[in-house]
């Protein structure tokens, strides 16, 4: 698979363009992905009609925007464009406006690009990484910033640890109601839940998490799964998915919950194999009941509020 600074070359990064708004800034994004060869213009349409007709999703975290559209024939190959936006735009989002990064991804089918999609959303979650992009003064330097991430993380998670920070046990979300959101708290080593003991063995999630998934298995280890969504299952549920796989990693619990991305009208269809949804606010309205509690998340590179949303499905 293609790392991020294989489908990210210079010539596909601008900073400090302007945009009059959000629309303009989508299509600066599309324009260099025109330039190096990946989306023609109806591409840039297509991206454009996503965010009109699915709402502002694509801004996946505090100012930034992740536009993309379905593999279509209007994608030539798979690539990616970076914009820097020169003054913020709104886009609409309630809790991640206004937006000053604008990533845009071409994508040829819905494999190429996931091991740069997991590269790309763990470094926006990693605070002195995204500093350092934010603080680049040209394409060239910029690539510089992802292509050391990419050589101190080796494809993986940052060597120095980007965990959850330590909390201690009164901090931690009870049982009777899990806190929700950026500001909830992280778990340590003593609060996350320990594989053997409270991974979904028999009980499993919260009763409202699905009949299936609340049963578990008797007679060894459930294997439960979630769904992260987003409108067309190549682009923003890659992301959640990641931050999701990151907290059942350090929960222990990767052999017990598989993370599956996918889109809206695919959903609808699994869901009667998961135990719950997780997605945003927008998507979540477009999907309605799917028989599965819906799990809304504001920031989805944040492994702190991914956390508490996890916490509280399974009511740890």
């Amino acid at each position: 698979m293609a790392s991020l600074s294989e489908l990210l070359p210079t010539g596909a990064i601008r900073l400090g363009l302007p945009a009059s708004d959000w629309r303009g800034a989508v299509r600066a994004a599309g324009e260099l992905l025109a330039a190096t060869g990946c989306g023609t213009d109806e591409y840039t349409a297509e991206m454009i009609r996503n965010v009109e007709e699915n709402g502002p999703y694509i801004v996946v975290a505090p100012g930034f925007a992740f536009a993309h559209a379905r593999p279509s024939p209007a994608v030539l190959r798979t690539g990616m464009a970076w914009v820097r936006l020169a003054e913020p735009v709104a886009f609409g989002h309630e809790s991640n406006d206004p937006v000053t990064l604008v990533v845009a991804l071409a994508a040829r089918d819905p494999g190429a690009h996931t091991a740069a999609m997991a590269a790309l959303a763990r470094l926006l979650g990693d605070p002195e990484a995204e500093a350092a992009l934010r603080a680049a003064n040209g394409p060239e330097e910029l690539r510089g910033v992802l292509e050391r991430y990419e050589r101190a993380t080796d494809g993986g998670a940052p060597s120095r640890g980007d965990g959850p920070a330590p909390a201690s046990a009164a901090d931690s979300p009870s049982a009777s109601g899990a806190e929700s959101g950026a500001d909830a708290p992280l778990a340590s080593a003593a609060d996350v839940p320990a594989a053997s003991a409270a991974a979904p063995h028999g009980g499993g999630p919260r009763q409202d998490a699905g009949q299936e998934g609340a049963q578990g298995a008797a007679d060894g280890p459930a294997v439960h799964k979630i769904l992260t969504v987003c409108g067309n299952g190549v682009g923003t549920s890659l992301f959640l998915k990641n931050t999701l796989e990151q907290v059942l990693a350090r929960w222990g619990w990767e052999g017990h919950v598989t993370v599956e991305a996918t889109d809206t009208i695919s959903a609808k269809g699994k869901a009667a194999e998961a135990v719950a949804v997780l997605t945003s606010r927008e998507i979540a309205r477009t999907l309605g009941d799917v028989g599965v509690p819906v799990r809304v998340v504001a920031d989805f590179t944040s492994v702190k509020e991914v956390d508490a949303v996890l916490r509280d499905t399974y009511d740890v």
